[in-house]
């Protein structure tokens, strides 16, 4: 019994075909962190920018 448990955690420790997909979560969730911020940041220019965009197209 002990030496299955032992070689299934040394197995499980040793496998890495999950390792892909969490890396690229991981980027993900960097990646969405990131623009949230921006967003946050940016928000009061980007609104002027479209009222600007909005008023140029109303006054055609």
């Amino acid at each position: 019994m002990g030496r299955e448990v032992r070689r299934v955690a040394v197995g499980t420790l040793r496998d890495n075909r999950g390792q892909g997909t969490t890396e690229y979560a991981i980027l993900v969730g960097v990646l969405v962190v990131i623009a949230i911020v921006a967003i946050l940041a940016f928000r009061e220019r980007v609104s002027q920018l479209w009222s600007a965009i909005a008023n140029g197209i109303n006054s055609l």
